[in-house]
């Protein structure tokens, strides 16, 4: 494998100077990955017995092209956003546009997958495609309080209040506790937009 410029590399921590990756690892499919070399990744996968294995089989195949098997409900809502972001931070653009491109058989397994996308574009200032991700989700299941939530965090971001009050208020229509949407809503009110 190639070595790694650790100035310029994400590997689910920001500091990442002291890792350690020990051989036929989670972390050294991971590294596999990055380093472009997915048939080095499903190998050692496919040699561990853990459901984050097994998730990382179905994604390494996804990053070549082809889907062998379908991921789970649970596999997706646990693992397809923190890879999504990994593979983000990581430059890895062409592998982002694999997992995107597989969001339509996503949804058909787990309806919240656009919404997982959608807050992984928000968090790294991808607001066109936030945007397009969260219209998708909101297409498949209006009633989810934290897709409001997710859109109320947008708006705001981008400095359209009133539109950030409407969906604050939407997410706290469906659940009136929830603490951080309280939260961002005094903020918003806070704005006198």
């Amino acid at each position: 494998m190639k070595g790694l410029n650790k100035e310029n590399f994400f590997f689910f921590n920001k500091d990442c100077e002291n890792l350690v990756i020990t051989p036929d690892s989670i972390e050294h499919a991971y590294l596999a990955i990055l380093n472009e070399d997915l048939n080095s990744a499903e190998t050692v996968f496919s040699h561990i017995d853990s459901p984050r294995a097994k998730w990382g089989k179905i994604l390494t195949s996804i990053l070549n092209g082809y889907m062998m098997d379908y991921p789970s409900f649970f596999q997706i809502r646990n693992f397809f956003e923190i890879d999504l972001e990994f593979l983000l931070k990581n430059n890895k653009i062409n592998y982002v546009e694999q997992c995107l491109g597989a969001l339509d058989i996503f949804s058909t397994i787990n309806q919240e997958v656009y919404k997982f996308a959608a807050r992984v574009m928000l968090e790294n200032r991808l607001y066109k495609a936030a945007l397009k991700y969260l219209d998708k989700s909101k297409q498949l299941y209006y009633k989810d309080a934290e897709l409001h939530f997710i859109y109320a965090k947008y708006y705001f971001d981008i400095f359209h209040y009133e539109e950030a009050y409407f969906y604050i208020n939407e997410c706290l229509k469906l659940i009136p506790e929830y603490y951080p949407a309280k939260i961002m809503k005094k903020r918003i009110e806070e704005i006198n937009f």
